[in-house]
Order: C-alpha cells, then structure tokens, then sequence
C-alpha cells in the first residue's frame, strides 16, 4: 500500500466484546501510540513496552489503567472516551480490530503484534476457561451485545482449536481477516510489524525497534530497569498492574491472566492430523510470505 493512502473504514464489528462505533466519535492526537493484534499475541507486553519508553523505567504508570481497550464496549462510549480525552500524558491505546473496521488516522502511531494461531488458540483457551461470572456478566449481560453471548467452553484445548480453526475464529472473533488486513498496511510508514516469537528471541532489540519507530530516546541509565519491567518474570509477579481491573474477571485472578508467555505448547497436544489441517488452512487463507511471518516472526 502506498504510503500516501490512508485505509478506511467500510463496516462496522460488533459482539460480545467489540463496539467498532467508539472509534468513530474518537479524536485523535498527533503523538498516539495505538496497539493492535488478533489478542493474545503479546499485547499487554507491548503495552507494558510502550509505558516503559513514554514515561521511564521506574514511573508508576499501570498499564491496566492508563492504556484502554477502545473497542471494548464496556464502559459504553459515554464514560470511556470522556476518560481517554482527559488524558493529558502521551496516550497509549489497544486495539484487536480488524483494520476494514477500524478508524485510522495519518497522526498516529500504529503497532501490530502476530503470533502463531496455534500458540493464540492455546493461550484463548486458558484465558477462556478461567473466566468467571463477572467476566460473562460483561460481555453478555451489559446494554448493546450484538449477536449471541459468548458460552463457556464444552470441551478441551484439541475440541477449542478445532472449533476456533473451522468456524474462523470460533467463540471470539475471525482471526484470519485481522492478520490479512493488517498485512496489507505493514509498510505504511505510522504502522510498526512486532511478532510475539521474535519478542522472545531478542527482547531487546525489540524494544529498540519500538522506541525508535515512536520517536522515544532511550535513557541509558534506565536501560537494565526497563528490560527488568518488560520481563515475563516482572509483569507475572506484577499482574494486577496490567490485568482488567486487577484481574477480577479470571479464576485466580491477575496471575491467571498473565498465564505462562511461552510458544508451542500445542506441540506436544495437537496430533499430526490437527497441525496439517492448520497449515492446510493457513496456505488458504494468507499470503506465503506472511503464513512464513505469522509462523516464526521472520520478514521475508
């Protein structure tokens, strides 16, 4: 794409967890940093990143509450952009939209994250299955739901992943048209390609990236001190700071939310049949050189 051309929005995506129409009413700053994935991809690391950068290593600044999800519908709209407008430090926002369906504007700063769908599957199963009554309260009982709530898992992680990959996306929300969209703007000069695989291979450097592509100067002396707060380690014994609202929606708590931060425990699960039906999918579905990026976090 271009880099003069700017991707609009043709639809609107509503569920359970999604309002798109909250971008619409939004108003944009010259300085936002907005983070966006399928989910589960490494998003709250990347968020935890970006504080780390905007405000120094040893702030105060809890992801949980500084850096929304716009596109959740809880709170609606009426409390939630009021709250983002008073901000009055760099803000720094999520999103797990599909492009087509997001407002996007030359003056921000856009960060996509992939990961592998069967390391998203696996860490949406735990997520999932360790939600509570108030998390099904929010998504399904609150005013403006579109469709149908959001059930508990019936079965387990091989039943959820074949369920996810047959019905694109199945019980969240479709993975593919999310990673193809985005692909398609990634050379756009405000849009920055992270992938939770090379996060974890060389954090570091990916933070270097990071702070480069939204003009942060990184103060050396704090160097060690953000890596330390970028850690799994860090942000597992520190949850409650970067989960909802503490954490409250999950069995278990903030810990549960913050799960394990690793790759391919679907290795030892899915059979062989499972994993060729995937990358059957996958070779339908994307690009070969983005199935090679979204598989191992390399740019050809």
């Amino acid at each position: 794409m271009s880099s003069d051309i700017v991707p609009m929005k043709t639809r609107e995506f509503q569920n359970h967890h999604f309002d798109s129409t909250i971008w619409n009413d939004f108003s944009f700053r010259g300085d936002d940093i907005i983070i966006s994935s399928y989910a589960k991809s490494g998003t709250t690391w990347t968020q935890q990143i970006c504080a780390q950068l905007v405000f120094g290593a040893n702030n105060d600044k809890k992801v949980a509450e500084i850096s929304p999800w716009v596109d959740l519908r809880v709170p609606p709209k009426e409390v939630k952009l009021p709250a983002i407008e008073a901000q009055d430090h760099r803000r720094i926002m999520k999103t797990h939209l599909p492009i087509d369906a997001l407002v996007f504007s030359k003056k921000a700063k856009y960060i996509y994250i992939g990961r592998d769908g069967r390391d998203v599957v696996f860490s949406f199963f735990h997520h999932h299955t360790h939600a509570n009554e108030t998390w099904y309260h929010a998504m399904n009982d609150t005013p403006s739901r579109v469709g149908p709530p959001i059930e508990p898992p019936t079965g387990d992680v091989v039943q959820y992943f074949n369920d996810w990959l047959d019905k694109d996306g199945y019980p969240m929300w479709p993975f593919w048209e999310s990673i193809r969209g985005w692909w398609n703007v990634r050379n756009l000069p405000n849009v920055l390609f992270l992938h939770f695989e090379a996060m974890k291979r060389d954090m570091a450097k990916e933070i270097r990236r990071v702070a480069a592509f939204i003009g942060t100067e990184i103060n050396e002396d704090e160097w060690d001190d953000i890596l330390h707060h970028c850690s799994f380690e860090y942000m597992k014994e520190n949850a409650a700071d970067a989960a909802p609202l503490g954490g409250i929606f999950w069995d278990g708590g903030a810990q549960t939310f913050v799960n394990k931060g690793v790759n391919g425990r679907w290795r030892d699960v899915l059979s062989a049949e499972d994993v060729a039906k995937y990358e059957s999918v996958v070779s339908q579905e994307l690009p070969a050189d983005c199935a090679h990026w979204l598989a191992t976090g390399e740019m050809r």
